[in-house]
């Protein structure tokens, strides 16, 4: 069995417990095809090559063409390799279903990208407090000191200053599954996911947490 499927995210909503309590879920279509099978006694380990997401022909350059072809599915745009044991029986073109993965009830690790923020002050990006406001101070949102006087004479690598935010990789532990529809090939996971709406994610097995 493969630990993990490719995923996009749908968007945020909420569903009724049996109690009547509210759930708040992240809604995921996982799924895709397998492209191709890595085998111990060729590539020296277990794997499969999975993809997700179907794009015209036109759009896919010929060596991908090819690739694609070979495997007999249609032209993906994200691809990502996944363990698994040399006994599981998957071949190239085969449609993978995301209840045929995981069950309700397991605990999910989500693999994402972070929303991108572009550039932002030190005060946004890493919760600085910023100066005083009154009496005319002018540091409102200044960083202040960054370096040493002659001693090192330069700015230590890793000082917390303005730049790029977001756009990060982020991996959120013990997601558990509430429902799994089939039919629709989709996954309800309790709370957020990393990554705005129409991400592509990787959702794996927990390493950290096993269902009661």
């Amino acid at each position: 069995m493969i630990q993990g499927i490719l995923g996009k995210k749908i968007g945020m909503t909420h569903i009724f417990a049996e109690d009547g309590s509210i759930i708040p879920v992240t809604v995921i279509e996982a799924g895709g095809y397998v492209v191709q099978r890595k085998v111990r006694a060729n590539d020296g380990y277990d794997a499969v090559q999975i993809g997700l997401g179907e794009k015209k022909e036109h759009r896919t350059s010929k060596a991908m063409k090819g690739h694609f072809k070979k495997a007999g599915t249609p032209c993906l745009y994200h691809l990502a390799e996944v363990k698994c044991s040399g006994e599981d029986a998957y071949t190239p073109g085969q449609a993978i279903k995301c209840a045929e993965v995981f069950k309700e009830g397991e605990f999910v690790d989500v693999l994402g990208t972070s929303k991108g923020k572009g550039f932002q002050g030190s005060m946004k990006r890493h919760n600085f407090s910023g100066g005083g406001d009154s009496h005319g101070s002018m540091h409102n949102r200044a960083p202040g000191s960054i370096g040493s006087s002659s001693d090192p004479s330069r700015v230590y690598k890793g000082m917390r200053m303005a730049g790029h935010m977001g756009s990060d990789g982020v991996t959120v532990q013990n997601l558990k599954i509430v429902a799994v529809k089939n039919e629709e090939n989709l996954l309800l996971v309790r709370g957020a996911v990393p990554g705005a709406v129409n991400s592509v994610m990787m959702i794996k097995k927990a390493m950290k947490k096993k269902p009661a």
